[in-house]
Parts: C-alpha cells; sequence; structure tokens
C-alpha cells in the first residue's frame, strides 16, 4: 500500500463512487460511480458489519525499571546532570539514517518497545521492521505495538503472527468493521459508521527501553527511507532522551490503554491460527531484503548515524527544553458534530501566534482553516516574514487536497505570505517545465520554525483533517541550534527544489518562479496542469468537503 492512499479511500466513502486513483490521478467514471453507489448503499442497508467486543484489555504503562539498560546508560552519558528540565534531541533529516536509527534502537533495547504509527507497510522496510520486533520480543524485550487500522488491509497474517509471539502485544487503532478486500473495498463497506473512520490515529513514535525515543512525521513504509525507487518523500524525524522521552511514553500509554485500542486477535478471522498466523509472519519477514542497505557516513547536517553513536557509548545531542503535545485518543470517537481544533493545532497556532520576526512553515497538505488564515493575517500585519512551503501540483501525493490549497494561494499572497512549492525532479530544469525525468521528490515533512528559537516537529498537517479528525502529536522546542538547522534545510530547498509562486504584476492570475541556470524561469499557468487534469479535479473538488482534506 503505497502512501498515495493517505486519504483517497475516505473521500471514496463520502463522494459516494468518486473514484481516487494512485499518484494522484483522479477520475469520473459512471460505472464505478453506480457500482461504488450500490456497495455503499448495500452494506449501509445491510449493516451487518460491526465491531466485535474487544474483550480483555489489561492495562499496562512504560517500563520504569529500566536504569540498568545500555539505551539509558547512553542516554544518561551524552546530557549533563545538571540539564535535568532539558531533553537532549538531533534530527532525522535523511530517511536512510532515520530508518536505520529505529532498527538500531530496536536492536539495542533490553527490556521494552513501545511503537504506534498510522501505517507499517506490507514492503521491505514494514518487514524488516516487525521482523527486528520480533527479535526484540525472542531477547524477552516488552513489545506493545499499536497500528491504525486503515491501511492494514490484507496484514493480519502478519500482524496476528507478530502478537502470536511471547513477549508481543499488538493492537489496532479505531478498527473498521469490515477486514476483507482492499483499503477501499473496506471503507466502502464500513460506510454506515463513517463518522467514527473518517478518525485516524496519525502518529509516529517509537519508544526504546523508555530512554531513547523517535517521533516526527515518518511512517514504517520504503517510500519514507530513501527505498522507494523514483518517488521518495522529504520527511523529518527527532530522535529526543531526557524528559521528553517520559512524556512521550504518557502519549502512548493514553493511546494504548484507550477504547479506542483492540487486541488484533480479537478482530481477525478465529480460522487463522497463531500457529498458521507465526509461519505466514516468518515466511513473510524473511522473504524481505536481509541485506543491510548502506547508510550515508554523514547526513546533511553531517550527523553520523545514530547505530555508529550507540556502538560508542554516546548520542551527539542538542540540549533544549521541550514540550510534548498531542491529541486525545478519543478525538477518534467521532461524536463532536462541530470541528474544533485539537490540542496540536492549539499548540502550534499558539507558537505561531508568538511569532515577533519570522515564520518558516512546511507541510505536505496546506488547507488553511478561517482561523489559520487570521493567525497568519495577523503575523503579517505584525511586519513577520511569513514563508510556506508546500507541495505543488506535480509532486503532491493528493491532488484534490493541492486544489483546497489553490483556492487560498491569492489570498495568502494578498495578505503578504511567501508561498512556495516543491518542483518534481527539481534537478532537471525540462522537469520544471512539465517534463517529469528522473526522481521525484514529494514533501512530506511537517515542520515549523519561529523566530529561529522555536521548533515545532511532528505528525501534523496544516489542514482540516489534522486539525479536526485525525490524532496527532508533536514537539515544540526551544533550540536556536535545531531551529536554525531546519531554517536552513528550509531555506535550501525553498532556493532549488521551489518554485516561488507570485502574483502576477498586479493583474489577474500567477506566476511560478522556478529558479535555474542565468535567469529563472517564469511560467504563467501552473506547471505540469493539463487541462485534462484541471477538469478532472474541477468535478471531483465539488463533491469534497474541505473538512475531509
Amino acid at each position: 500500500m503505497t502512501a498515495s492512499f493517505t486519504r483517497s479511500p475516505l473521500l471514496i466513502a463520502h463522494c459516494l463512487g468518486l473514484r481516487l486513483i494512485a499518484m494522484g490521478q483522479a477520475r469520473v467514471d459512471l460505472r464505478l460511480a453506480a457500482a461504488a453507489f450500490v456497495l455503499v448503499l448495500a452494506g449501509m442497508l445491510v449493516g451487518c458489519a460491526s465491531l466485535p467486543d474487544a474483550g480483555q484489555r489489561p492495562v499496562s504503562q512504560a517500563r520504569t525499571d529500566v536504569a540498568d539498560t545500555r539505551l539509558a546508560a547512553v542516554a544518561a552519558a551524552s546530557m549533563p546532570a545538571a540539564g535535568e528540565q532539558q531533553s537532549g534531541l538531533r534530527l532525522l533529516p535523511a530517511g536512510d539514517q532515520a530508518f536505520e536509527a529505529r532498527i538500531a534502537l530496536a536492536r539495542a533495547a533490553q527490556k521494552s518497545i513501545d511503537a504506534q504509527y498510522y501505517q507499517i507497510a506490507d514492503d521491505a522496510s514494514g518487514r524488516q521492521f516487525l521482523r527486528e520486533l520480533a527479535a526484540a520480543a525472542a531477547r524477552g524485550v516488552r513489545v506493545r505495538l499499536l497500528v491504525d487500522d486503515l491501511h492494514a488491509a490484507g496484514e493480519d497474517a502478519l500482524l496476528v503472527g507478530l502478537a502470536a509471539r511471547p513477549n508481543v502485544e499488538l493492537r489496532m487503532f479505531n478498527p473498521l468493521p469490515v477486514r476483507d478486500g482492499g483499503v477501499a473495498a473496506r471503507v466502502l463497506f464500513s460506510a454506515h459508521q463513517f463518522s467514527r473512520i473518517n478518525r485516524r490515529m496519525h502518529n509516529k513514535l517509537l519508544v526504546a527501553d523508555n530512554a531513547i525515543a523517535v517521533t516526527g512525521g515518518r511512517n514504517i513504509a520504503d517510500e519514507y527511507f530513501d527505498r522507494s525507487g523514483p518517488a521518495n518523500f522529504i520527511d523529518m524525524d527527532m530522535l529526543a532522551a531526557g524528559p521528553a522521552v517520559q512524556a512521550l511514553s504518557a502519549v502512548f500509554d493514553g493511546y494504548w490503554n484507550s477504547e479506542q485500542a483492540y487486541p488484533i486477535q480479537r478482530l481477525v478471522d478465529p480460522s487463522l491460527t497463531p500457529e498458521a498466523a507465526r509461519q505466514q509472519f516468518d515466511a513473510a519477514v524473511q522473504q524481505a531484503d536481509t541485506a543491510e542497505l548502506p547508510v550515508a557516513t554523514r547526513d546533511p547536517l553531517g550527523q553520523s548515524s545514530v547505530g555508529t553513536q550507540l556502538a560508542s557509548g554516546r548520542l551527539a545531542l542538542h540540549m533544549a527544553g521541550v514540550r510534548v503535545i498531542a491529541d486525545a485518543p478519543a478525538k477518534a470517537n467521532g461524536d463532536d458534530a462541530s470541528p474544533t481544533d485539537g490540542a496540536v493545532m492549539n499548540g502550534k497556532l499558539e507558537l505561531l501566534q508568538s511569532a515577533r520576526s519570522e515564520v518558516l512553515l512546511a507541510s505536505p497538505y496546506f488547507v488553511p482553516s478561517r482561523r489559520t488564515m487570521a493567525v497568519l493575517k495577523q503575523a503579517t500585519a505584525g511586519r513577520v516574514r511569513v514563508s510556506v512551503m508546500t507541495n505543488s501540483l506535480a509532486t503532491t501525493d493528493e491532488p484534490l487536497v493541492h486544489v483546497g490549497y489553490a483556492r487560498y494561494r491569492s489570498a495568502l499572497l494578498d495578505m503578504g505570505v511567501s508561498l512556495y512549492e516543491l518542483m518534481p525532479g527539481a534537478e532537471d530544469t525540462r522537469a520544471a517545465a512539465g517534463e517529469l525525468r528522473g526522481s521525484l521528490g514529494r514533501l512530506h515533512a511537517k515542520v515549523a520554525v519561529v523566530d529561529t528559537r522555536w521548533l515545532y516537529i511532528g505528525s501534523m498537517n496544516m489542514d482540516r483533517r489534522s486539525a479536526h479528525c485525525n490524532t496527532e502529536m508533536g514537539l515544540i522546542v526551544d533550540s536556536p541550534e535545531l531551529a536554525g538547522q531546519v531554517a536552513s534545510l528550509l531555506r535550501g530547498e525553498r532556493q532549488h527544489l521551489s518554485y516561488e509562486v507570485r502574483s502576477n504584476g498586479g493583474g489577474q492570475g500567477l506566476q511560478w518562479i522556478a529558479p535555474g541556470g542565468a535567469e529563472p524561469v517564469v511560467f504563467a499557468q501552473e506547471p505540469n496542469l493539463s487541462w485534462a487534469t484541471q477538469l478532472r479535479l474541477s468535478v471531483v473538488s465539488v463533491f469534497v468537503n474541505e473538512e475531509l482534506l
């Protein structure tokens, strides 16, 4: 399952038959629409799909008896004793090192691994990750894994096979009542519970021995770790040690013990026995690429890999004050008919409101609410420089979301916001002119830098879905060093990899300025937008509420 289906199945159910297909193409087919309508109507009328009783869900908490673990010793050696109120942090901007960090922590864990993810794909990265969790459990490590149920289609045997091992517990968050078929089919036949299944756990977190954690924007799938051929995500994670880890563990415990978390065994076909599932799991993970993929000696910030530093007994960390913000699991209930911003959106907007000189904001999906627009207008009116970086139509994996964003471009420019859209294949000027070539990078990082001092990093996009429907989590960090690193990366990508969008010289329309050669290339029409694509998106967007984008 590729990340291009992140939102599409839920939009399908909402549109009753508008089929969104992978890699950004949307198409209306009357036969598909009619068939989908019949499927949804049948599911709603029959109403036979419902969740089973969750059964016993033993309450458990993060391990605290970890002072004698190797990771706790490394964390203590990496931070000054005087900085008890601060946490030790390092950015993970490179995909290869971000994956290596997760694997290194899983291998080093001695007592516990707690992980929660929106998506763990059934690909090389997903299988290797699950294999490392199984290996840790075999060493006696307690493993608790919480996975959002939306993208788990077809993975029951894999997940049950892991859960059948000693020392492993696996729970699914906010499960769909239908388990058979692909993601789209499961959503269609679960449409009678749309208000609930539309709300997903978007969190990303791994905690090893309650001593070191990794959180940020990456799911567990090849495209997040530069392992997906020509198309990969540009993303960002944070590794943390110190007080922030205990706060993150508390967030995990809240989700793990919530009523929305179902033991995987209660959901699957009872004919799938633990022994059969274990055999399928072993066969599947052994098919994963067992070769250790090369990891760059240094990442874009000049940092060596986490595994290398763990082996030395010390991590190179920046000391900083950290505030962990997270939505409550109950946000996924869908009981509140009136959309309200969750805790993470509240925290992020409050951070933006505190700006005195500059805001740098990156979000792959940017569909601002009325409140977000008011905050940005207040900032620019106060002479704060505001820059927003997001995907262009050519690089987004969610074209309908791009349509939602495009409605606000002129208003954002009029209030003084600078807009940058990631170019496709930016190393080749022909790609900027509409010829897609070579590697296609897609922005997926969700970060904000305020006054080159404050940094937000987490799972939340700047859109209505993240604010009102999905659960999210993030870190607000007080660190000029880390904020400066992120600002440097964003400015570098803006200058070399993005169109700058401007108003068309006081007249109607917009311009896209692509850097390249001696002179920038200026486009009077949106690059890579054909009339056929424009027509398809215009038709489909009529049926989609912005609250779903």
